[in-house]
């Protein structure tokens, strides 16, 4: 699967420092070191309806590691997953009467539209559940001789007993788990099974829903063990970073991890599991069930500049939960339209402390917006917002827009 476009990214004279994260399962602050190109896995759509808020403030939070990343001097690999096939997609093809490729097809394109409009770098590798199944089979098949395997009826479902490291990427208890797990795609109460914790492999054909042939019978992947099998493929054990929504630390995350632990017990699945915060609107979080969405696509065609929605996302720490409003969109294009006043003088103030605060800050944690207060600083320092411009660097808004692209990847 075809990911989007490379955005133009300017080259920086200065390196930035080495990067530093949040590992959910520590619960720290760690300094990635990449052996080689520093390896980013980071949950995709399922795509069955448009791009919110949500969606975005997590991949332009992923995107300010890689940047970072490359700033610091690494080569990067960054895989991203579709997973196109799901219940829910296959729900809602059904609701609307719409085919559920030609569904898949038109809400991915719609995804790329919207990544490129927020000028986030695309994955090396763009990955989809239906193209990916032979991976799936074979990691249910290292998992099966490992004895982690069993059925019920004709599905075949994870022993998460199998991983003696299982819960350390969330670091709940069980009761925890047990009544986050129905919610979000687990079926603890299903007969049968050895563990209600224990998660979906392989479903087995039902009447009316695509399938697949495989050695465990026709049928389709769960939904972690795509993920699991996509990084194994693309990107080996012990990648640096597992990233996604913090809605993912539990199962999803915890079960792609603990597949790979059983199938390759030498070694972790991720070195540092990184969680973006969730998004509200309307006092709730923005979710498809609740309805209470912003989508990216309908503010670029109501001729809203993408960089203000950048800018907004920005605005908050990639970890942090908060609320989308109208007034904050508002905010950041004036704040852009001042920003652009200062760098098209050309010179202003000088610009080699603003780039190293911005590097700093964007590698400390992705804190971007401490890397945005520096810059209005210099914004202000320039313009003379307390009455005395400062224009004493003849090369400043060069230097400024350059680090803010490079870093930021905004487009000024």
């Amino acid at each position: 699967m075809r990911a989007w476009s490379v955005p133009s990214v300017p080259s920086l004279p200065v390196r930035g420092p080495e990067v530093a994260v949040h590992d959910t399962a520590s619960g720290r602050l760690v300094t990635t070191s990449p052996d080689g190109p520093a390896r980013l896995y980071v949950c995709g759509i399922t795509p069955y309806d448009a791009t919110h808020m949500g969606h975005a403030a997590t991949y332009v939070g992923f995107d300010l590691l890689v940047r970072a990343w490359r700033n610091a001097g690494h080569d990067v690999t960054y895989v991203q997953n579709v997973t196109d096939v799901d219940d829910p997609l296959l729900e809602r093809a059904t609701k609307v009467g719409i085919d559920w490729v030609a569904l898949a097809e038109r809400e991915t394109q719609l995804f790329r539209d919207d990544m490129e409009a927020l000028r986030v770098l695309p994955p090396a590798a763009y990955v989809g559940a239906v193209e990916s199944i032979p991976l799936v089979v074979a990691l249910i098949q290292r998992l099966e001789a490992a004895g982690a395997v069993y059925r019920v009826d004709d599905d075949l479902y994870f022993s998460v007993t199998a991983d003696p490291a299982f819960g350390g990427v969330s670091g709940w208890d069980r009761d925890q788990m047990l009544e986050i797990f129905g919610q979000r795609g687990g079926d603890p109460e299903r007969p049968g099974k050895r563990d209600p914790l224990d998660c979906l492999l392989w479903r087995a054909e039902r009447p009316g829903e695509p399938a697949w042939e495989s050695p465990f019978g026709p049928g389709r992947p769960g939904w972690h063990i795509e993920c699991s099998a996509i990084a194994l493929e693309h990107l080996g054990s012990a990648f640096d970073v597992q990233g996604g929504g913090s809605d993912l630390v539990f199962p999803h995350h915890e079960m792609s991890a603990s597949e790979v632990q059983v199938a390759d017990p030498s070694h972790p699945f991720a070195r540092a599991y990184t969680h973006a915060g969730m998004v509200a609107y309307d006092g709730e979080k923005m979710s498809k069930s609740r309805g209470n969405l912003v989508f990216v696509s309908q503010l670029r065609r109501s001729d809203i500049d993408p960089m203000a929605i950048r800018f907004v996302l920005l605005g908050h720490h990639y970890r942090s939960d908060w609320e989308w409003t109208d007034d904050l969109l508002w905010q950041a294009a004036e704040t852009l339209e001042q920003w652009r006043k200062a760098l098209w003088l050309g010179a202003g103030a000088p610009a080699d402390a603003v780039v190293a605060q911005v590097l700093a800050a964007v590698a400390d944690d992705l804190d971007a917006p401490t890397a945005l207060a520096s810059v209005q600083a210099w914004v202000d320092a320039t313009l003379g917002t307390d009455g005395l411009a400062d224009t004493s660097d003849p090369t400043a808004g060069q230097a400024v827009r350059d680090v803010i692209d490079a870093a930021l990847g905004l487009s000024i």
